[in-house]
C-alpha cells in the first residue's frame, strides 16, 4: 500500500500537478484565440506574441515596484503589476486594430488576407518585445515560492515521495477558474456579451437589430488582450519569461483552440487540458512511478518515456493533425454559446 501511494504522489508531482496549471494557461490563451475567431472571423496568429507583450510590461512594472520596496507580501508582485499589463496591452492591442485590421474589415477582405496580416503583427511585436526586454530568459517570481513543501509531506505522511505545490500553480489554476467563471457571466448575463454572442451567430442580423460593431470589436479585442496579458504572467512565474518560448505556446493554443472546437469557449477549454496533460504525459519518465507498482524482477531498466521534453510541442502538432484528419469540428461542435 505504502508503494501505491508513493506511486500516486510521485504521479501528482510530476503529472497531474503540472498538467492542471498548464492546461489552465492553454485554456486562458485558447480563449482569446477562439474569441477572436468566433466573433471577428479570422485566427490570431499574433496572439501568442501578444501574450509576450503583455507579461512584458507587467515584468516591468514588477521590477520599478521592486526596486521602490512594494510587495504583495507571500503573493507575488506581478499580481500588482498585472492591472497595469492589461490596461496597456489592451490599449497597444485596439490602437493595432485601429490602425491595420480595420482596413481590411471594412473591405470585407477574406480571412486568409487577414490571417497573413495576422502574422505580420506578429513578428512587429515578437521583435519589439524582443528589443525592449532582451531574448534572455528573464524570472520576476517573488513572494512565497511553495504552498506545499515535498519535505514538509515527507514528514507528516511518512512516505518516501514529498508532493511539492508551487504557489505559482495554485494561483495558476485559481486564477484560471475565477477567469474563466467570469468571462462566462460576461457573455451569458450582460447586454455587451449578448451582443457579442448575437454577432458571432449572425453578424447581417446582429447590424439590423442595432449591434454596433465597433464596440462588439473594441470590446473583443479587450478580453482577448486580458486573457493573453493574464496567461502569459501566470506561464511567466510558474515557468520564466522567454519570448520565443511564447510564439512557441501558439502551437499548442490553436491545438487546444481546434481540438475543442474553434469559435466554441467550452472547448478551448476542455482542448487546454486535453493537449497539456497529453504533453506532459507522453513526456513523463515513468521509470521510477512503474517501479513502485512492478515487482522487482519486473521494474524496467530504461526511463520508459515515450518522447522527450525537447519534442513536447510536437505531441500538440500531432494532435491537432489527428483531430483535424478524424473530427474537424472538434470535441464540442458549435457557434459561440
Amino acid at each position: 500500500m505504502t508503494d501505491f501511494l508513493n506511486a500516486i504522489v510521485l504521479f501528482s508531482n510530476f503529472v497531474l500537478v503540472p498538467g492542471l496549471a498548464y492546461g489552465s494557461q492553454l485554456a486562458l490563451g485558447a480563449l482569446g484565440v477562439t474569441l477572436v475567431f468566433g466573433i471577428l472571423r479570422f485566427a490570431n496568429f499574433a496572439h501568442g506574441d501578444t501574450m509576450a507583450f503583455g507579461t512584458m510590461i507587467t515584468i516591468l512594472i514588477t521590477w520599478w515596484f521592486q526596486s521602490m520596496g512594494i510587495n504583495f507580501g507571500v503573493l507575488p508582485t506581478a499580481l500588482l503589476a498585472l492591472p497595469f499589463g492589461v490596461v496597456l496591452t489592451a490599449l497597444f492591442v485596439v490602437g493595432t486594430d485601429r490602425v491595420v485590421y480595420r482596413y481590411y474589415r471594412e473591405r470585407k477582405t477574406e480571412p486568409i488576407i487577414i490571417v497573413m496580416v495576422s502574422v505580420g503583427v506578429m513578428f512587429v511585436m515578437n521583435g519589439l518585445v524582443r528589443f525592449i526586454i532582451g531574448p534572455n530568459d528573464q524570472r520576476f517570481a517573488d513572494g512565497q515560492r511553495f504552498l506545499i513543501k515535498a519535505r514538509e509531506f515527507k514528514e507528516m505522511t511518512g512516505l518516501d515521495e514529498g508532493l511539492a505545490i508551487r504557489s505559482s500553480q495554485a494561483l495558476t489554476v485559481v486564477v484560471a477558474v475565477v477567469l474563466v467563471a467570469a468571462l462566462f457571466w460576461y457573455l451569458q448575463k450582460t447586454k455587451t456579451g449578448k451582443a457579442m454572442r448575437a454577432f458571432s451567430d449572425n453578424e447581417d442580423l446582429a447590424l439590423l437589430s442595432g449591434i454596433d460593431p465597433d464596440k462588439i470589436v473594441r470590446v473583443t479585442w479587450i478580453i482577448a488582450a486580458a486573457l493573453a496579458t493574464i496567461a502569459g504572467v501566470l506561464y511567466g512565474l510558474d515557468k520564466s519569461f522567454k519570448p520565443f518560448t511564447y510564439f512557441q505556446l501558439l502551437l499548442p493554443m490553436f491545438a487546444a483552440a481546434i481540438v475543442g472546437g474553434i469559435g466554441q469557449p467550452v472547448g478551448a477549454i476542455v482542448g487546454g487540458f486535453v493537449v497539456a496533460f497529453s504533453e506532459v504525459t507522453i513526456t513523463y519518465a515513468y521509470k521510477k512511478f512503474l517501479i513502485y507498482l512492478l515487482p522487482n524482477e519486473w521494474a524496467p531498466s530504461g526511463l520508459m518515456q515515450l518522447l522527450s521534453t525537447d519534442y513536447k510541442f510536437a505531441v500538440s502538432f500531432i494532435i491537432l493533425v489527428v483531430v483535424l484528419l478524424v473530427r474537424p469540428t472538434g470535441i464540442l461542435k458549435g457557434r459561440l454559446f
